[in-house]
């Protein structure tokens, strides 16, 4: 009994001082279910006119997927890029294509800058943010290492250096482009380097290189050896593969050897002589 009084005294002292139910309630409990209604006596209902079942329908067809880009689509790319006589009229194919997906997301189709009398031609990999803003190729901070790496062996882009890249669109958050949509750019890309017929070719980045050669050798293999670029008519333009500037930027050691590129590129056109 004492030990009973005690709790009782300490349930007091707690502020319990009234007794609600004999049994404890689980307030945090999930409420039964509302019974549900008895229906009434067959006697009772208003008996229902017997209806012959729905027939069931038939499933819809289903829709065949419509692929944004196909095979196709480069064969289209490269027919129409094979039928235009000048870059007037390559520019103008470029820019009125609308079956490359980086189209789309792109604000502007970004052909070239440059002369494109001049003696080197350097075909990039794809559009930046700058670029695409601007309409122009390596123009953000990428561009202007360019334009003083080939400065420093005498080549500006008023006479001395033609640049495009492999890709005219942006693609979206700079990913990497789709088989596809490789193939299609490549197709006006390479009409391209046919109408320039520049002396040297200069393919900057891992993703041209690969691109324009159809090769899988690695860049950091290729760069700074001279190999041929051949045109339809059997005319092999010298082309050296070397390292994008946006790279360097990322690795300034490795400007020493983009330098000795440069000098090999020099040393050829005054070997190649006026074009």
């Amino acid at each position: 009994m004492e030990g009973a009084a005690a709790l009782l005294r300490w349930y007091v002292d707690n502020g319990v001082d009234e007794a609600i139910g004999e049994e404890p309630i689980d307030r945090f409990a999930v409420p039964p279910a509302t019974a549900t209604p008895v229906a009434p006596p067959p006697a009772a209902r208003t008996p229902t006119p017997l209806r012959p079942p729905p027939a069931p329908s038939a499933p819809p067809l289903p829709r065949a997927p419509v692929p944004l880009e196909s095979p196709q689509l480069v064969e289209d790319a490269r027919a129409l890029a094979e039928g235009c006589k000048s870059l007037a009229e390559l520019e103008t194919a470029i820019r009125g294509f609308d079956s490359c997906a980086l189209k789309r997301t792109a604000k502007n189709t970004v052909f070239a800058d440059g002369s494109p009398d001049a003696p080197v031609m350097i075909v990039g990999e794809a559009p930046g943010a700058d670029e695409d803003r601007l309409g122009k190729p390596f123009v953000g901070v990428s561009g202007q290492l360019m334009d003083r790496m080939m400065a420093a062996i005498g080549l500006t882009r008023e006479g001395g250096f033609y640049i495009t890249n492999i890709l005219f669109w942006r693609p979206p958050g700079n990913r990497t482009p789709t088989l596809a949509e490789q193939g299609m750019c490549l197709a006006f890309t390479r009409r391209h380097i046919e109408l320039v017929r520049p002396k040297v070719l200069m393919l900057a980045g891992a993703t041209s290189v690969k691109a324009v050669l159809e090769t899988t050798e690695g860049i950091t293999r290729l760069r700074g050896k001279w190999t041929s670029y051949r045109l339809t008519d059997g005319t092999d333009i010298p082309t050296m593969p070397t390292f994008h500037p946006a790279y360097l930027l990322r690795t300034p050691a490795s400007k020493r050897q983009s330098w000795q590129d440069l000098l090999a590129i020099d040393k050829k056109l005054k070997e190649l002589g006026p074009k």
